[in-house]
């Protein structure tokens, strides 16, 4: 069996656990938490695999590790003991009384399930393809990728000192690489995987992998990270000109808004 097979199977698999996990405490929010934690197994299992393993296959394994630990251990110190994300009690409402559980597993467990696997698949790539050595691609790819931990991890740290202050209770957090980008973990996550692809790029036919942080990186910016996040301060006055003084996404300079016209600073 192929290592893409042995991947699927193996993604199914950590997925009904998740989905038992969530159904026993009522809260699909553990999914998030499976979130790293698929690409850390899809990663050392794909490692595991290698009778002869190159440099390569170490260092991607290397840097989804260190990024997939890192995620889960945060949001599961951050969630676990917490009531369900308002985004899964969202769903609960909207899929009514009749097969919850089911609309459960395939809508939030198997549908993240089947994007993890198309994300994961310059991880597998380089594991299947990779031979001795390291490239220039492979440390450029390495240097993207800790400008990008370095975004997720300080930024998610920063807001998390922010709002464990009570004066901020209510308040838009503006301050360190926020000042900068309206979504400094989400840039930081995107960057990452364009480092992983990178690494996949140094090997042949590498550079077709790059709908994997393509995905990831439209998933984060239309769909399942900044517009809904953006969502619950519509409305909010505060939110709004903070909105029209720092970049969405790709961090840059704030910018003066005065009387409806923006100035560079």
């Amino acid at each position: 069996m192929s290592l893409y097979a042995e991947v699927a199977l193996l993604l199914l698999g950590f997925f009904l656990l998740m989905f038992a996990w969530g159904q026993i405490l009522k809260n699909n929010a553990v999914v998030d938490i499976g979130w790293g934690l698929g690409y850390v197994l899809v990663a050392v299992y794909a490692l595991a695999r290698l009778a002869d393993s190159p440099e390569r296959a170490w260092l991607i394994t290397v840097l989804v590790v260190l990024w997939g630990s890192r995620l889960a251990f945060y949001l599961a110190k951050r969630n676990l003991g917490k009531p369900e994300d308002y985004r899964y009690v969202k769903m609960r409402q909207n899929w009514g009384t009749r097969w919850p559980a089911l609309k459960a597993f395939v809508n939030v467990y198997l549908l993240q399930g089947v994007l993890m696997y198309i994300i994961a698949i310059p991880i597998m790539w380089v594991h299947v393809n990779s031979a001795a050595g390291l490239r220039f691609l492979d440390v450029l790819g390495a240097g993207v990728w800790i400008v990008g931990f370095l975004f997720e991890s300080i930024g998610d740290r920063q807001l998390k000192n922010f709002k464990s202050q009570p004066e901020n209770k209510g308040r838009i957090m503006k301050q360190g690489l926020w000042r900068y980008t309206r979504h400094p973990n989400y840039f930081g996550e995107a960057l990452m995987w364009w480092g992983i692809y990178l690494v996949a790029a140094a090997v042949p036919f590498g550079w077709v992998m790059f709908f994997s942080p393509l995905l990831i990186t439209l998933l984060l910016l239309f769909v399942s990270g900044v517009p809904l996040l953006e969502k619950r301060y519509a409305g909010n006055k505060d939110f709004e000109q903070y909105a029209k003084e720092t970049n969405k996404f790709v961090p840059w300079f704030p910018k003066q808004v005065n009387s409806g016209r923006r100035k560079s600073e």
